[in-house]
């Protein structure tokens, strides 16, 4: 069955937050260490560019948008998350959560796509190849995690529809 890509709401937080943890857990998803409350989640978001892909009624992943500055100039700049449930990878959510974060981010305006992606995450940078994102660049030992140095990959997609 095809994923279908909706608006998500405050009501799906419990099974986001719990797909967010499951991707912390691999170690190859984030820094974090634990999953913020609802409310520093959706402080940190844009509003407008929160998605779930829900497979047979069930919540299979989602994508969101951070704005990396609060600079009027980089207004249109913005940082990629897109999570998979365990049980859901490989049957094209993270594709159909991408396609529709491109589009609603082109009707929003964003310019700039961005990620941040450990080298590690192989399937993160190939999903944002496929949407036309390139690699930047390399920021070796940017942090560490569970006491290990860790080198981010970085990726941008530029609009060729937005910020013209």
């Amino acid at each position: 069955m095809e994923p279908i890509v909706t608006p998500m709401t405050p009501a799906d937080w419990e099974t986001v937050r719990r797909i967010l943890q499951d991707g912390i857990a691999t170690g190859h998803a984030s820094f974090d260490a634990e999953v913020p409350d609802w409310d520093a989640w959706d402080r940190s978001h844009l509003e407008a560019c929160r998605l779930v892909a829900r497979v047979e009624g069930q919540i299979a992943g989602w994508a969101a948008l951070s704005p990396v500055s609060t600079r009027c100039a980089q207004s249109g700049v913005a940082e990629v998350s897109v999570y998979v449930g365990s049980g859901f990878r490989g049957r094209g959510v993270g594709k159909a959560l991408m396609l529709d974060l491109v589009a609603t981010s082109e009707r929003e305006g964003i310019w700039t796509l961005q990620g941040g992606v450990f080298p590690e995450n192989a399937a993160s940078i190939a999903l944002q190849k496929a949407f036309g994102f390139r690699e930047v660049g390399r920021q070796e030992r940017l942090g560490k995690l569970n006491g290990t140095w860790r080198d981010v990959v970085l990726m941008e997609r530029r609009s060729r529809v937005a910020g013209k």
